[in-house]
Parts: structure tokens; sequence; C-alpha cells
């Protein structure tokens, strides 16, 4: 129950509040399709950070795995691909956290607002934030109440009108709205993580990421169901906040709160997180000699990577004034996807690499690697052009860094 609530915590969270309207524009309400389909190509790829995870205890995720597994250039190129991905996602949730401002105060400036909220859990990064569980939780609760109040509320007032048409786009639409709402998912990897902290891991982690993901599946499709159900889709296709905008149909202003609320403690707690995150990958590549070595400053004062974490910081509010929400959507989720073939091909080299090594051995070796391999290079191809071209440029200039700055 410890992993499974870990794991309903990570996946939870902005990207619903974000990411739905986009995805709903390409499959309409057959987004609860592109839901499962999303849910299902996490699960794949999740038991493979799980098998890595229980082998390979260390910090650095996929970039890790790809280190030891493949090759240190190879893991420069993901490494720079994943913080890349990991800024564009903290631009993408400051965008969202910035429409259910304007959704409250329409007066405010959307990419001033997004900018603001990126320089400021910045600047609490530096200066250093204790998290702790308890806190969390409660962060996780808030969320999932707010979102089960929206189903509770909104699914009595639904129009079956507004269920057609039900594919608009066809399988094509849909696989595109799978690839839009992967961003959802995004949390799932955390729960592969803790292969050398639950007890029975070979047990324990496989029922975890499926009791999660089967969770938040059902969240999102209610969620979906009822905000199509309220709304046309065209309608919520143009909104950056499009559950609020799906919460005005019902005439509660109450709900509406709710849920902006709601998206506002989601997306803020994820942007201090993603910071976080990125500001620790590009201190231990610069540590590592793979990124410029003032890069792993510390403040004495506050023992932060006070340099990472601006750098990081910087880049995120940039690309939240340049790019929109759809373009950072895109780009995240096909970045995202493209690690994930990295690490479902890191899964498939580990039982011959380090046969010996792993405390979780993840169920129908080979094939769940392979599908999620596969799987993951499906949805990649579902997303717009302009997202392979972003990553292909991020790619090329990471391999030009590494020969500047690789030892």
């Amino acid at each position: 129950m410890d992993a499974t609530a870990v794991g309903v915590g990570a996946i939870i969270g902005a990207g619903i509040f974000v990411a739905l309207g986009i995805a709903i524009g390409y499959a309409g309400p057959a987004i609860i399709i592109s839901i499962i389909i999303a849910g299902i190509v996490a699960s794949f790829t999740a038991f493979s950070f799980a098998e890595l995870g229980s082998a390979i205890p260390k910090e650095g995720g996929a970039y890790q795995y790809t280190f030891e597994l493949i090759s240190p250039h190879a893991a420069f190129l993901l490494g720079c691909l994943w913080l890349f991905a990991q800024i564009v996602a903290g631009a993408a949730v400051s965008l969202g956290f910035a429409s259910y401002i304007v959704a409250i105060f329409p007066a405010a400036p959307y990419k001033v607002v997004a900018v603001a909220i990126a320089l400021v859990l910045t600047g609490l990064n530096i200066v250093g934030i204790k998290q702790s569980t308890s806190v969390n939780n409660v962060l996780v609760a808030v969320k999932i109440a707010i979102l089960c109040l929206f189903v509770a509320v909104g699914i009595f007032q639904v129009q079956p009108q507004n269920f057609a048409p039900f594919s608009p786009n066809g399988v094509v639409g849909i696989l595109q709205g799978a690839g839009f709402i992967f961003f959802a998912y995004l949390g799932y990897g955390r729960i592969a993580t803790l292969g050398e902290e639950v007890k029975k891991p070979e047990k324990t982690l496989p029922l975890a990421i499926l009791i999660a993901l089967a969770i938040a599946v059902a969240i999102y499709i209610l969620t979906a169901l009822t905000a199509t159900g309220l709304s046309s889709y065209q309608t919520l296709a143009q909104s950056g906040s499009p559950i609020a905008e799906a919460a005005k149909v019902t005439g509660n202003f109450a709900l509406v709160s709710a849920v902006s609320f709601g998206a506002l403690i989601a997306t803020a707690s994820v942007i201090l997180a993603n910071i976080i995150g990125v500001s620790r990958v590009s201190f231990a590549m610069a540590r590592n000699g793979q990124l410029p070595k003032s890069i792993a400053r510390v403040s004495e004062r506050f023992g932060t990577p006070y340099v990472s974490v601006l750098l990081m910081g910087v880049l995120l509010a940039v690309l939240a004034f340049t790019l929109d929400l759809k373009q950072t959507i895109a780009i995240t989720s096909f970045a995202i996807l493209l690690t994930h073939v990295f690490v479902n091909f890191c899964a498939l080299r580990l039982r011959k690499k380090m046969p010996d090594a792993t405390k979780f051995r993840a169920p129908f070796y080979p094939l769940i690697p392979v599908l999620g391999l596969l799987s993951c290079g499906i949805l990649m191809f579902s997303l717009p052009l302009e997202s392979w071209f972003v990553a292909a440029v991020v790619v090329v200039v990471s391999a030009v860094l590494y020969r500047i700055f690789a030892n």
C-alpha cells in the first residue's frame, strides 16, 4: 500500500490538469481510449524501470542505467535529452499554472505569471527546501479529492450530444491523443526507484505499479469523461485550463475555484520538484566531468548546488516565455518517450551483462521490454514533426558538448 501510494501521488499530478485539453483536441471524446493506451505503454516501461532500479540502485535513473549498460557517450546524450525534456516539462507546467491563474484572474498577464512562478520557485530551491512525506501526502490527497469532487458534481450534468462525434480524427487522432496524454503519466517512474526499499520487491513492485496505474487510469478516465460530457471537445482543446473550463458549465463557481486551486497546488509542487530533479542531475553530470565543473558548485551558506539550480531555473523560465503549451507538451512527451526507448533497451541488456544483480525480475521477459520499446516508438511517431526536429537538435548539440566537456 505504501508503494502504491507513492506511485499514485507521483502519477496524478499537474499532467491531467494541463495536458488534457491538448490531447482532447486530437482524440475528441475518444480521449478515454488514449488514456488507456498511454497507461498500458507506461506499464511496460515501468517494469523495465523496476528491474533496472533493483539492479543499479544509484542516482541518475535512465542516465545511470545507460552509462553502465551501453556507454558513457550514450549516457551523456540521454542525460542531456532527459534534462532538456524535464526543463521543457517544467515550462509546460509553469504555463499550466499561469492558465489556471488567468482562469481565476482574467486580467493577469499569462506569460509573466508563468515566468514569475518559475523564478520564485528557483529562488526557493537555492535557499533550500525540506519536503516531508506528510506534506506531500496532504498535497496528493487534496489533488485527488478535487478531481473526485469535479467528477461527483459534473457527472450529473453531462450532455450526451457532446460525445458525438466520438472519434473525430479516427485511430490516428486517438494515438496522437495518447502521445500527448502520456505527459500525465510522467511520475510513474518513481515507483520503480523503490526496489531497494520495499519488502519482497519481486512481488511488491509489480503489484504497486499495476495498482497505481489502474487507479490513475480510472481517475483520468472519469475526469476526461466528465470534462468532455460537460463541454464540447473543441472548446476544451482551446483551453489551457480544461478542467476549470468544463467546471464553468455547471454554473458552480465554488467548483471552478476548487478545481483551479487544486491545479495551482499540483502545478506549483511539480515545478518545485522538477527544478530539484534537473538541478541534481546536471550537478551530478558536472561532478562526473561531463559538464563544466562550475555547475557543481555548492553554496556554503545553504548547502544547495546553487549554480545548477539557477541555470536550470533560468532556462525553464526562458522556455516558458518563448514556447506555448502545446509545443512544450509535445516536445516533453517525445523526449521522454525517446529516453524510455533507451530504458527498455537497457532492460534487454541487463540480464546479459549483469545476470545476478537484479532483485526484481519483470514478468514475461523479454516480451515486456520489447513491447515497451516498440510502444514508445509508436507514440513518438504520433507526435508533431517539430518535436522530432527539436529532439534531433538537442542530440546534435549534446554530441558536440560531449567532445568539449567529457573526460
